[in-house]
């Protein structure tokens, strides 16, 4: 694994905050939160609920950090805690929207038209849009490796799935997008 300098100050970090630096915990909450609460998003596709979910995971890093037998893995460990907080969040809000399913999608429609938007502005809805559409699992396997730049094996990691698994996952999961994608299309 390639290690770039900003991966050897996380660890750094890391290190400090397993030794009770207060001021390492604040930098290593600065660098990574806008990074946690865009996967959260991504997971939840709802912006509110991405900060409170990586709150609480925080909550979770950092009674946990001490735990953490190898800095270098941080990022996989930190993903998998919003990750499992995403998934708790979703089982508990499948219940709440059984009922107003036909509200939220009578709402997108209307607040997601947009008179004079570009192509580009365009794709970028529908894509969204059908990513929206996917399962859970499907967005979040999308979402590390394409929009977090993560590699198979450190997906496997944060997902604690075997990589041979991820690469399946993947695939279905761009399938399914681009079903979704077809069907929006035509």
């Amino acid at each position: 694994m390639n290690r770039t300098q900003e991966d050897i100050q996380d660890e750094l970090l890391v290190l400090q905050c397993q030794a009770g630096d207060g001021v390492a915990l604040t930098a290593l909450i600065a660098r990574w939160q806008p990074r946690l609460i865009r996967l959260a998003g991504r997971l939840t596709t709802q912006r509110e609920a991405s900060r409170d979910i990586v709150q609480d995971s925080w909550l979770a890093i950092v009674r946990g950090l001490k735990r953490l037998d190898d800095p270098a893995l941080f990022r996989t460990w930190a993903y998998r805690i919003v990750r499992n907080k995403c998934a708790d969040w979703t089982r508990r809000r499948v219940v709440e929207r059984k009922g107003s399913k036909e509200l939220q999608d009578a709402a997108h429609l209307e607040l997601g038209v947009v008179a004079s938007e570009s192509e580009s502005d365009r794709d970028i809805r529908l894509l969204r849009h059908a990513m929206g559409k996917l399962p859970e699992e499907q967005r979040a396997m999308l979402s590390l490796h394409y929009l977090d730049g993560m590699g198979v094996a450190e997906i496997a990691g944060v997902l604690g799935v075997p990589v041979g698994t991820v690469k399946s996952r993947l695939y279905y999961a761009r399938d399914r997008l681009r079903q979704v994608l077809e069907r929006v299309e035509t």
